[in-house]
């Protein structure tokens, strides 16, 4: 309550406070009968008595008459709830205020929705109206342990472990490789900034400058389109580090998430288990394994190599053929055959793969269009291998390594949410399962064309150490010191050891990447200034805090989040600009016809 004119907040008051005389400020949440009001602010609620004598008749009228979400002042004494009327579910649930005087500072009109946790309302709607939705107790204690956080991450990095907090520029030019980047218009004609989808290359050269130790709240911009569950701008703890090697640098976030760990989310153990990007595919289907669940993907390829089952022979006369398979549990209780059939038309839409069912039943024996071709003995080693019980059911497919991988993997996840949806408890809602995932190769094939190679994780990523020369003579060879940090199934970080060699990064950008290296010459030329060896990583802070909290989505962690399709609801951005500003930028706007016809109209 410092600096402000309120003796406590609405939260704070307890039977210890009974006798005393209190200035509450807050919003009228409730109003019943002209009897009491209750009233809200950033700390909770309290319950004020609205005086009924003559005295106070003038009290009475005003916060009777208060709309709901209009702002008062009360002035009152605190008193005990008579005795059967406490209410434990609020922390001021002993006491009450009985006003003696009030003030209306500002009436509300009519809401466009109730300013309650549990009413249902449209995203769009709550997005138009963010600063009403801002005073749900949910989206306020989001933000409140999001910046509890982030003070505990300064102190962990700046206080113990001597980082510099630096701020980078915001207007930059285009990058090479990776995300689309916006661009802004300079008065230069023809010319662009860029905004940064990361400061990568800024704290690189923090770290040739000889600052050894940076770190930065970072805002970052990603043009990406419609992709659900991301934003244009989004926020990264962005870190980097001389002369570390990838265990330095885990090492130093798992003591920094231990550190800035919220209480009441429970403690978090370290360190955290690792596995390799190759482990992670064959047993997952995927690079951020959510591993509170079991259901692993299994390689049954040798049981049934002596089978004579053509689709199953098909697959393995390929040189990366393989069969493998998932066991659901308690499959034929949870899952029904339309539930079936979706994870089915699921793998054939998504990853153009086939799937085969096989059930088992209450005596032990499988029901599959499979069993007629395998003996009794293959039949034995199909369930000791998936570990089969009585009413599982295994989802199997064939065909080459990564897309068979790839679909179980998927239809793991998708299983698991059809098993919970029907009652099976699978994961736990409170369990936190951090995961780095280690070894990545260093470049994929393009998707668009797969005899060009990209990189898996940004041009600056240095090979592993054991891979160096391969990546002059095999380079899709080549694995990278590139890191990830998952957690319950998502990517909440990611980072790299870094090139500090000019030769090896013109190389990389050059030859393998077939990149224009003159965009980068300023990085390439400071590496050829005695660059240290370097490495860093960037934490997504709103994805982190978003699975904290267990929020459905990261918007509901961001103050003002845009919406799904990139636009500001409530302050309608982006927004027409007129000719005449646009003409210091040397820009002219191209209608598109119904768009001319529209603004005619």
């Amino acid at each position: 309550n410092s600096f402000v004119t309120r003796t406590n907040t609405c939260g704070e008051l307890r039977a210890a406070h009974v006798g005393q005389k209190v200035t509450l400020y807050g919003w009228v949440q409730y109003q019943r009968q002209g009897l009491f009001l209750v009233l809200r602010d950033f700390q909770g609620l309290t319950q004020v008595i609205i005086p009924q004598d003559e005295a106070h008749s003038h009290v009475k009228e005003l916060l009777s008459n208060a709309p709901l979400e209009s702002v008062v002042r009360v002035t009152g004494t605190v008193s005990p709830r008579p005795q059967g009327q406490e209410n434990p579910k609020m922390p001021t649930g002993d006491i009450e205020v009985k006003a003696e005087t009030a003030e209306i500072l500002n009436s509300c009109k009519k809401l466009p929705f109730e300013i309650k946790d549990f009413t249902k309302k449209s995203e769009a709607l709550r997005m138009q109206y963010r600063y009403l939705d801002l005073r749900s107790s949910r989206l306020q204690s989001a933000l409140r342990l999001r910046s509890r956080v982030v003070m505990r991450m300064r102190e962990y990095l700046c206080n113990l472990h001597g980082f510099v907090d630096v701020e980078t520029p915001t207007l930059f030019k285009r990058t090479p490789g990776g995300a689309k980047e916006f661009l802004v218009p300079s008065r230069e004609a023809g010319k662009f900034y860029s905004l940064p989808q990361s400061p990568q290359q800024f704290k690189q050269l923090l770290m040739v400058g000889g600052l050894d130790r940076y770190f930065q709240v970072a805002r970052c911009y990603r043009d990406e389109g419609s992709r659900p569950d991301r934003q244009p701008e989004f926020t990264q703890i962005d870190i980097e580090m001389s002369f570390v090697d990838q265990a330095g640098i885990q090492r130093l976030i798992e003591g920094l998430l231990q550190h800035s760990w919220p209480e009441e989310r429970g403690s978090i153990m370290t360190p955290f288990p690792s596995m390799t990007y190759e482990e992670a595919l064959a047993e997952y289907g995927t690079d951020k394994p959510d591993t509170r669940f079991g259901m692993k993907i299994v390689d049954i390829s040798e049981v049934l190599r002596g089978s004579n089952i053509h689709f199953v022979q098909n697959a393995l006369s390929y040189p990366h053929g393989s069969i493998r398979a998932i066991c659901i549990p308690q499959g034929v209780r949870y899952l029904t055959n339309k539930d079936l059939g979706s994870l089915k038309e699921s793998a054939k839409s998504q990853f153009n793969q086939e799937i085969m069912e096989i059930f088992c039943r209450p005596d032990g024996s499988l029901k599959s269009l499979l069993t007629k071709f395998l003996g009794e003995k293959e039949q034995s080693e199909l369930i000791q291998a998936l570990n089969m019980q009585e009413g599982d059911v295994v989802l199997l497919a064939a065909g080459e390594h990564k897309q068979v991988c790839s679909a179980l993997g998927a239809l793991r996840l998708l299983s698991a949410n059809l098993l919970e949806a029907a009652g099976l408890a699978l994961r736990d809602p409170t369990a936190f399962h951090f995961l780095w995932v280690v070894d990545f190769p260093l470049f994929l094939p393009k998707a668009e064309n797969p005899t060009e190679l990209e990189s898996a994780h940004h041009p600056f990523t240095a090979p592993h150490p054991s891979d160096v020369s391969l990546l002059y003579s095999d380079p899709t060879k080549v694995r990278s010191q590139h890191y990830d940090l998952v957690l319950n199934g998502n990517e909440v970080g990611g980072g790299s050891i870094r090139i500090h060699s000019a030769q090896q990064q013109r190389f990389v950008l050059e030859k393998v990447l077939k990149e224009d290296s003159e965009v980068l010459s300023h990085l390439i030329e400071a590496l050829e200034f005695g660059a240290p060896p370097h490495g860093g990583i960037a934490l997504g802070l709103d994805r982190l805090i978003s699975l904290i909290v267990d929020a459905p989505s990261i918007r509901d962690v961001i103050a003002f989040p845009k919406s799904f399709r990139g636009r500001d609801l409530m302050g309608n951005a982006p927004d027409y600009v007129t000719p005449e500003e646009l003409e210091p930028y040397h820009i002219q706007v191209s209608w598109p016809l119904e768009e001319k016809e529209a603004k005619k109209n």
